[in-house]
């Protein structure tokens, strides 16, 4: 072991206070209950179709409108929780989420049902900023990693419970229970919190910049709708999965968001480059001048296109293709997502103990073997099998994303803690997006296809999923390679940066 991972062994700072550890128990509560309302939703839009007699273009809504939400929100993350206390900001989250969620409940039809999503996502948008730069600010250097693993445990735990519950409650309640399961979750971690959560840190007095925000929006919030509408068109089979532009189609529609996007992205970012000379960002894009965090951040953003990508197809595979039912393909995927959440605390140690690459290296290289073995699945492969493969890479998962929150934003000031935290959740949100355009997209087009043809919708699905899952495993390994560059951020918080704070992009 050198003698840089040896230090790390050795606390060279004070452990964290009980009101700090209160605050972020407070916080996991909250962004758990967040996450399960996500996966609870996931199932149920077909139900909500149904029951609300919506056309799944429209319904699909519920899912796309929360998405641009995210996009939206997750990128003014970084002004909000330096401008406001810790306290504020939480109970704003779970305020709104609570609300969202009581809208939902109450609905009476889609247009409410839709606010109410809306309403949601402003709060789960800001959940996990917050969660993980209170972490960042409040937890010794050489304790993150074991804290970034109870992170990972809520993240994981939470999509191992939601679609079985869904499932549970919509074949015996109905669609109205998910939500009346989830309210009152919320309202005690909103009561819990008005009564122990407390400010950490100190607020700045930075302004406001309404162009950034007004670019923000419209950029974020075009590429990920972008990438929704053509994973959607090409599900539909038709084009028309979706709302699209006057005269365009699906596909076209999303090229020219997608486009525009970007190039309102680009003007964004030019922005922030002016204004963090005065440190007014909304975004301050001097995160990326560590060399360290933009590598892990890549590397979440790729793993996260791979992995949404491929939990979105797997049910569509298991059931359309492979024959099961919705209880059992549910059943497959539980095992490795809470072996990937209890592993989460011994990962972190382990990295607080070693650094990133002892896990980060085989972690990656995990995940990409398993995709590239579901590349070879067809209609009479055995569910036994498929329910190993996923939970070996559920664990190669669990050996990544510790390391990557940990050493991401590690690796920054501790004034860009919060820009660094919405950074990475924003690309994350993008990345997870693209993976679902593209995978679903490949499956779906092939899948049409061959149904034209006159296939049976699981022998043409079958090459449809074996070309998506080869794809995103050959985007995995991306990551493999550039495992190998990321190091143990310095414990010295003050001088981990890689640049002074005062350069300039």
């Amino acid at each position: 072991m050198s003698s840089s991972d040896a230090s790390r062994t050795a606390p060279s700072a004070p452990e964290i206070d009980p009101q700090g550890m209160r605050v972020i128990w407070l916080l996991l509560i909250a962004a758990f209950v967040a996450i399960l309302n996500e996966t609870t939703m996931a199932i149920a839009i077909p139900h909500l179709n149904a029951d609300l007699g919506v056309a799944p273009e429209n319904g699909q809504w519920l899912t796309s409108g929360f998405m641009l939400t995210m996009a939206v929100v997750i990128p003014t993350t970084g002004f909000l929780l330096l401008r406001l206390t810790t306290r504020q900001v939480f109970l704003a989250a779970i305020t709104a989420f609570s609300l969202g969620t009581l809208i939902c409940l109450t609905a009476l039809g889609f247009p409410q049902l839709l606010v109410g999503r809306v309403v949601q996502a402003v709060g789960t948008g800001i959940m996990m900023p917050l969660l993980m730069t209170t972490i960042m600010n409040v937890v010794p250097a050489h304790s993150r990693g074991r804290m970034m693993g109870r992170v990972g445990l809520v993240i994981s735990l939470a999509p191992a419970i939601g679609p079985t519950l869904s499932g549970a409650v919509l074949d015996t309640l109905g669609w109205r229970y998910l939500f009346g399961i989830v309210l009152p979750i919320a309202v005690i971690a909103l009561l819990l919190g008005a009564r122990w959560m407390t400010n950490l840190g100190e607020t700045l007095r930075v302004p406001l910049d309404v162009l950034s925000v007004v670019l923000s929006a419209l950029s974020f919030g075009g590429i990920v709708y972008g990438l929704s509408l053509l994973g959607s068109a090409e599900s539909a089979g038709s084009g028309g999965g979706g709302s699209t532009l006057p005269g365009l189609g699906a596909a076209g529609s999303a090229a020219v968001l997608i486009i525009v996007g970007l190039v309102l992205l680009a003007l964004f970012s030019l922005r922030q480059i002016s204004l963090q000379r005065r440190d007014d960002a909304l975004l301050d894009l001097r995160v990326f001048l560590s060399r360290n965090f933009t590598l892990s951040v890549v590397i979440m953003g790729v793993v996260a296109m791979a992995m949404f990508g491929t939990l979105t197809l797997l049910p569509l595979y298991l059931q359309n293709v492979a024959g099961l039912d919705a209880l059992l393909s549910g059943l497959i995927l539980m095992p490795g997502s809470i072996l990937m959440g209890v592993l989460g605390p011994f990962m972190g140690r382990l990295y607080d103990s070693h650094g990133p690459r002892v896990l980060l290296i085989p972690g990656t290289i995990v995940v990409a073997a398993s995709l590239l073995f579901y590349s070879t699945v067809g209609e009479d492969t055995a569910w036994p099998v498929l329910m190993v493969v996923q939970t070996v890479m559920s664990v190669g998962l669990a050996m990544t994303f510790t390391p990557l929150f940990s050493a991401s934003l590690g690796s920054l000031r501790r004034r860009l803690y919060s820009h660094g935290s919405a950074a990475l959740n924003t690309l994350q949100q993008v990345g997870g997006a693209a993976g679902v355009a593209v995978l679903i997209g490949l499956y779906s087009s092939i899948l049409h296809q061959g149904e034209a043809e006159g296939l049976s919708t699981s022998a043409a699905g079958a090459p449809g999923a074996r070309t998506a899952f080869l794809v995103a495993g050959i985007i995995a390994l991306v990551p493999v390679v550039l495992a190998w560059f990321v190091r143990a951020p310095e414990e010295n918080e003050e001088t981990d940066a890689e640049v002074p704070l005062e350069a300039v992009a």
